[in-house]
């Protein structure tokens, strides 16, 4: 099949099309608009970082502007949609529920082997759970035998039941504190939903399609990272057969290299609102990080990982996107107790930037800071001064 040839700037509104930012509220607003951004994306992902409000909140809150966090717990107890570690942690339609499967059946036979007393600690919890109903780690007396050693040395009890959410037997709820609490798969899962494991083929084809719906042009080392738990997938192999089948077809894009692909279908004239949003690091648009520097030449990296003297701007910057280019990178740290969003720096990248672009910006800003549960906003620092006054002056600043 011949490849389909692109500019950046078509790739561009194609890749922010698929990731439902070409325009303001795509999906509409409510309860209902938050299953379409997760059934959409296929998946959200999530994260415990609260220096602003979580990752996954933050993710929909972009595309849902009267977004709710507890919204997305009474999804999950409606069941429709269900957490789990496919290839990170996140949220999922429960539709997709049987593709878990692969992945659960992938920890449960590689994982590392057991002791005994590992194995009947397992079992207990089980038939605990099986008994008296869901448990949290909290239920467990501190059965650490030895002292700990570091932040990830999780005593037995954590351990096992970590397992078992992994492998399947038991699922997960969040409480309103975000913590953990561990169901069986039944309490959890409606009765009509589709268990049956997928072929390895249907699996491979449902990575490949997901990918590509969330990420509108995708390379083959993305598509794999969407199935990196199941190791032999047969991503590459199905990925052949369907641009054979001219299900899916090669992109060339002028300048980034490949090879790339998109479902064949896609519009490649997707026309996008130049819209200012204020991203999540762990966003779907930006998980990939040279996918960013390729498409748009911005590159970006979460700091919250570097050691604080190497970091250039900031320990949590969130990128910030205006129609189809990064202008800036916003380090910023909800203070919930003075109900201020404290801006430490905006970092302002070398792209023409308007006052149309700045206004726009200070209403997601004061949208931002509302979500964030602050009535206020302090700034730091810039490498634009002339930017920041005439930002910080409608604030009152």
């Amino acid at each position: 099949m011949e490849p389909i040839v692109l500019n950046r700037s078509q790739a561009r509104k194609i890749i922010i099309h698929a990731a439902g930012l070409s325009k303001k509220a795509p999906f509409g607003t409510g309860i209902n608009a938050v299953y379409r951004v997760i059934d959409h994306l296929g998946y959200v992902q999530l994260d415990t970082n609260y220096v602003v409000e979580r990752a996954h909140h933050h993710a929909i809150f972009a595309r849902v502007p009267d977004y709710q966090t507890e919204w997305l717990a009474e999804l999950g107890d409606n069941g429709d949609i269900f957490e789990y570690f496919t290839s990170d942690a996140g949220f999922l339609p429960m539709h997709d529920f049987r593709f878990s499967l692969p992945v659960k059946k992938a920890f449960e036979t590689k994982g590392t082997s057991l002791k005994k007393r590992e194995s009947d600690l397992m079992n207990q919890i089980l038939d605990g759970v099986e008994r008296d109903g869901s448990v949290m780690v909290g239920d467990f007396e501190n059965d650490r035998v030895e002292a700990s050693s570091g932040w990830w040395d999780w005593r037995p009890a954590k351990v096992a039941l970590e397992r078992l959410y992994l492998e399947g037997k038991l699922m997960i709820s969040r409480n309103s504190a975000f913590q953990k609490v561990y169901h069986l798969p039944l309490d959890l899962v409606p009765q009509d939903t589709d268990q049956t494991m997928p072929t390895d083929e249907a699996y491979a084809r449902y990575i490949i399609n997901r990918t590509l719906g969330a990420l509108g042009i995708s390379s083959v080392k993305e598509m794999a990272w969407r199935a990196r738990r199941v190791k032999g997938n047969l991503v590459k192999k199905e990925l052949e057969k369907m641009v054979q089948a001219g299900e899916v077809s090669p992109v060339v894009v002028d300048g980034v290299k490949g090879p790339l692909y998109m479902h064949s279908d896609t519009d490649t004239n997707v026309s996008i609102e130049e819209e200012v949003f204020i991203l999540s690091p762990f966003d779907t648009l930006n998980v990939f990080r040279a996918r960013l520097k390729d498409f748009f030449d911005f590159d970006y990296q979460i700091e919250c990982f570097v050691p604080a003297p190497k970091r250039k701007f900031g320990y949590f910057s969130l990128p910030i996107l205006a129609g189809e280019k990064f202008i800036a990178r916003m380090d910023a740290k909800a203070n919930r107790k003075q109900k201020t969003l404290i801006i430490h720096n905006i970092h302002f990248e070398p792209v023409e930037i308007d006052e149309k672009i700045i206004d726009k910006f200070v209403r997601n800003l004061k949208e931002f800071i509302l979500f964030n549960k602050c009535q206020d906003v302090t700034f730091e620092r810039s490498n634009n001064s002339d930017l920041l006054k005439l930002i910080s002056r409608e604030f009152g600043n």
